[in-house]
């Protein structure tokens, strides 16, 4: 099952989307990355928002809308 997920470091702080065939486990890695990246680097450890697709072709789609976004649009759709 294909998600697309958005991840923050706090209300209104870093924000990080992603897409994913087993949302659990993605999260799970976000919170205990060993290796220096993006999320460990920013603390972004909180799932806030996620979306069931239908494929990983849609989702991935749904990923790059998501990233064109303007941010206050993002919040929005968190909130």
């Amino acid at each position: 099952m294909p998600y697309v997920y958005i991840m923050a470091s706090g209300r209104k702080g870093t924000l990080y989307i992603g897409v994913t065939k087993d949302l659990i486990k993605r999260v799970h890695e976000h919170k205990t990355e060993p290796v220096e990246s993006f999320t460990k680097r920013y603390a972004v450890h909180h799932l806030v928002w996620y979306e069931h697709t239908d494929s990983i072709i849609s989702a991935i789609g749904r990923e790059k809308q998501l990233k064109n976004w303007q941010r206050t649009w993002k919040l929005r759709l968190i909130e």
